[in-house]
């Protein structure tokens, strides 16, 4: 077993070279289509605002669309392993679009915080220029760091004017602030969870973004249980929001698990069916 001193002095290393970089946890390989699991798909290949390509899939929903829906996914793995997060959406009328950040499954480039906010920017437009999606809410959802990107991207989007919601599940509300807690969980590193902290970009927290977002509708959502976002990050960056906003805070479940129980997904349906008429 290494000593201690040494793992610290190897953990302190690692972190100072890629701490502002190990929010993403990219993989290449797509492990499935929506093919595999049924549904109709197609290939959406676009770029970002610095040239860099990106891929992703649209679904379109089953009889009349009801809404659609741009799905900004978490920090690991890709598109073909976080679709099953909305693969149930089309069925009730909604079509999606989920794609991947630089450096994951078929998008080109490296990821970086600087560089997914652009990837998020350049999502949101596409969102609006597909063709299904005109005449229907648009609603953009992120899941634990896309929410995060996707508080951050709305507030600042030159689409704004179309996006009739958000909707952020277990966002953090601050890349600094989630560093120093994860730090502080560790005893080797409870020492250093100030000075690595500070190695981290603020420049794109969403608990400085977030009373932007309005008067677009803002809902909140958290696993009371999430160990790795804990909930108050959400009563964080509700107070911090302006109206109109809600927060659920969801007794038992893991991170970003919420909507994998039924009476959760009806109770979101009923949160898109009354998207328009807030």
């Amino acid at each position: 077993m290494m000593h201690p001193g040494l793992l610290l002095i190897a953990l302190v290393s690692l972190m100072q070279l890629g701490c502002s970089n190990m929010f993403f946890i990219p993989m290449e390989r797509l492990i499935r289509t929506p093919a595999d699991i049924g549904l109709e798909y197609r290939d959406v290949e676009f770029r970002s605002s610095d040239g860099t390509p990106l891929h992703g899939w649209f679904l379109p929903a089953e009889g009349k669309a009801r809404g659609s829906i741009l799905f900004m996914h978490g920090n690991a793995e890709n598109i073909s392993t976080h679709i099953g997060s909305v693969y149930w959406l089309p069925a009730e009328g909604y079509n999606v679009f989920l794609f991947d950040y630089r450096g994951y499954g078929r998008s080109g480039g490296v990821p970086e915080l600087h560089g997914v906010i652009r990837d998020a920017e350049a999502a949101i437009g596409q969102m609006v220029e597909i063709e299904e999606t005109g005449y229907t809410p648009v609603i953009v959802y992120g899941q634990s760091i896309g929410a995060a990107i996707a508080i951050y991207a709305v507030a600042h989007s030159d689409y704004r004017r179309y996006i009739d919601a958000l909707i952020a599940e277990s966002a953090f509300s601050g890349y600094r602030r989630i560093t120093r807690e994860k730090l502080a969980a560790f005893w080797l590193t409870w020492p250093l969870q100030y000075p690595l902290s500070w190695t981290v970009s603020n420049q794109y927290d969403p608990i400085d973004a977030v009373a932007q977002i309005a008067p677009i509708p803002l809902l909140l959502v958290y696993s009371e249980e999430d160990v790795i976002v804990p909930a108050h990050h959400g009563q964080l960056l509700y107070e911090a929001a302006k109206e109109p906003k809600q927060l659920w805070r969801v007794p038992n479940g893991r991170h970003i698990s919420v909507f994998a129980r039924p009476q959760q997904r009806e109770r979101l349906l009923d949160y898109l069916a009354s998207i328009g008429r807030q």
